[in-house]
């Protein structure tokens, strides 16, 4: 893991700045490369080959091709055979190195060979042409900008603004998407001029001009087996997709949550013959959102290292750390735990597994049975939808995360909403919120304005649910739970692999007939199903937990008088939203009479960024 930058001009000292930006990403090492019409820089954090070899930048024999890479290329020993086995000398045990000299045997279409995460920049000096490349799902993040004729391009945005070629103008949609769907989908970010190079594709720049496209696009034809087949080959894709991602020459451990998705990763560590292996869980005070009972029961069945993680209130400090890692507005929930268990887990390890990705991959989130449910919904006559809506938006607010009435709430929201397919249950911006929110727009404008995203990422992908699941790995995973999980991790210096997400493990998922997926309304059902007798007993079908935390309790307790100071205190938020709104939703959650936790949190964020990215810099 690490953190890269550049540009396409020669100066030291702005490219030194950048990545003096972005020290916590590698805090091992920095280089730097400077030549007429280029400049790269590198932050290392040193994973596989610790010695000065593994610097970078890297060139090739002739110093005619110039590399910054992060992120790991897993199948690296696999390419260097291939090439050596061409003739090509490598000098150092560096998986990077691979993919120099893969691209001096086949230029860009060494691409196809590459199964890690990564995200590169590629000077070829004959040629006089940058390349920019991000991982087939995205798992690191790369964001570039175009301005002057130039090109600018890092690991962070904020790395980015420490060139003053690039604007600081603020992209209206791209927070309007923000504040729907809690995340900035690719490929704008919150800035006009700065843009995040999107999952599976490339940029080259070369004579002065940028041509961004594809090379990996996800979709596999469908295939029928005995459902026993499709278990047994399950599982060895796992496996081989684990083992992939235990080569290291640093510690090495894993989340672990007790849910089905860690609890295989760790199965199946185990089952590589990695050891010892260390697990690391997180929980809270409040009953209804630890998971430690579960993560014990697994660590014991596997006999790992186990530590658990009791989280104390989130401070303000903790927060505004997090926003100026994240370097946009974001208020997934998870965000916070996950930098607080990163954090832990670095005073022990250089490297985590982690289970992100399997509810994209196998169909583990609530909204896809929602979708489906909503289905039978628009059986019933128009009113008899309208008066039901009417009546669970009434329902009491429970303590606990989810709950019956909880759910039917959330569900008759959703189903509320004019567009956006099965992501309108990830969209938390109601027509209700938005009529009386925004000042000078119209809201119900905003809101379809918004929600035609998420239509857009599922056209042309398939009917039903094989276009929910298009949607969730293109649309949701890269700038959502994969733009989290690099940001905080990175914040603390940590690796994250994550297994499920591994390329031919997705084009094989892909590959197996929905209705094995989402059973009825049993999500998971094929993964369940495959792991249910190599997990301790009930872990595999389990209900989902989910890994967020309480804020809808702190939001009313500890933190109230924060949100209220922030939201009071910035003129960002007095100037895009009606104050009164704002206001009433404020009281409404203190008081218990609704729960406003999303939209409110999303609204602090906001503020919160502004202040950091625009606000102090003036």
């Amino acid at each position: 893991m690490c953190g890269i930058c550049g540009f396409t001009w020669e100066d030291e000292a702005i490219v030194r700045a950048m990545a003096d930006e972005m020290a916590h990403r590698g805090p091992d090492q920095s280089g730097f490369h400077c030549a007429p019409g280029i400049a790269l820089g590198h932050r290392r954090l040193s994973i596989i080959d610790l010695s000065e070899n593994g610097r970078q930048p890297i060139a090739n024999e002739d110093g005619s091709l110039w590399l910054v890479h992060n992120g790991e290329i897993y199948n690296f020993r696999e390419v260097k055979r291939w090439l050596e086995g061409r003739n090509h000398v490598f000098r150092s045990r560096s998986d990077s190195e691979v993919i120099l000299h893969a691209y001096e045997e086949e230029g860009i279409d060494c691409l196809r060979r590459l199964n890690g995460m990564f995200a590169f920049a590629l000077w070829d000096a004959r040629r006089r042409r940058l390349i920019l490349a991000r991982d087939r799902l995205g798992e690191k993040p790369l964001y570039y900008c175009l301005a002057g004729g130039r090109l600018a391009f890092a690991s962070e945005i904020k790395a980015l603004l420490k060139n003053t070629s690039v604007p600081r103008a603020v992209d209206e949609t791209a927070l309007d998407c923000f504040l729907g769907f809690e995340f900035i989908p690719a490929p704008m970010t919150a800035f006009t001029a700065v843009r995040a190079l999107p999952a599976g594709h490339l940029l080259t720049w070369e004579e002065g001009r940028a041509d961004v496209r594809p090379y990996w696009r996800l979709g596999a034809e469908r295939e029928e087996r005995p459902e026993a087949e499709w278990h047994e080959a399950l599982r060895a894709q796992l496996e081989r997709a684990v083992r992939l991602r235990l080569e290291s020459d640093v510690p090495l451990g894993a989340f672990l949550s007790g849910g089905i998705d860690s609890s295989t990763v760790v199965a199946m560590m185990r089952r590589s013959g990695a050891d010892p292996i260390r697990t690391f869980a997180l929980g809270y005070k409040e009953a209804g959102f630890s998971e430690f009972s579960y993560a014990r029961r697994v660590a014991r069945h596997f006999g790992t290292e186990h530590s658990e993680l009791l989280i104390d209130p989130i401070t303000p400090e903790i927060i505004e750390k997090a926003v100026w890692h994240l370097d946009q507005p974001f208020s997934e929930f998870s965000v916070l735990p996950y930098y607080l268990i990163c954090r832990k887990a670095r005073e022990h390890v250089t490297v985590c597994l982690s289970g992100e990705g399997g509810d994209e991959v196998f169909v583990g989130y609530d909204r896809f049975k929602a979708s489906r449910a909503e289905r039978w919904l628009r059986r019933l006559p128009a009113p008899l939808r309208r008066a039901a809506g009417r009546l669970a938006a009434t329902l009491p607010d429970r303590p606990q995360k989810k709950g019956a009435l909880n759910s039917l709430r959330r569900f008759f929201q959703g189903a509320s909403l004019p567009a956006g397919g099965h992501m309108r249950w990830q969209y938390f911006l109601t027509p209700e919120t938005a009529r009386g929110l925004f000042r000078g727009r119209d809201g119900e404008e905003v809101l379809s304005a918004t929600l035609a995203f998420a239509d857009r990422a599922a056209a042309g992908s398939g009917d039903g649910l094989e276009s929910e699941i298009h949607s969730e790995l293109t649309f949701m995973l890269p700038e959502n739970p994969l733009m989290k999980v690099d940001k905080m991790s990175m914040a603390c210096a940590l690796e994250i692999r994550a297994p499920l997400i591994d390329p031919e493990l997705v084009e094989f998922a892909c590959r197996i007939p929905a209705r094995l997926k989402l059973s009825g309304w049993t999500t998971k059902a094929v993964f369940k199903k495959a792991m249910a007798d190599h997990l301790p007993p009930g872990i595999a079908t389990r209900p989902k937990h989910g890994f967020s935390f309480p804020i809808k309790h702190w939001l009313r307790g500890d933190l109230l008088p924060y949100m209220e100071e922030v939201l009071a205190a910035s003129p960002f938020i007095r100037e895009r939203f009606h104050a009164g709104a704002v206001a009433r939703m404020v009281a409404e959650h203190r008081g218990g009479k609704r729960n406003h936790d999303h939209i409110l949190w999303s609204l602090v964020n906001l503020a919160l960024w502004h202040r950091r990215f625009l606000e102090a810099d003036r």
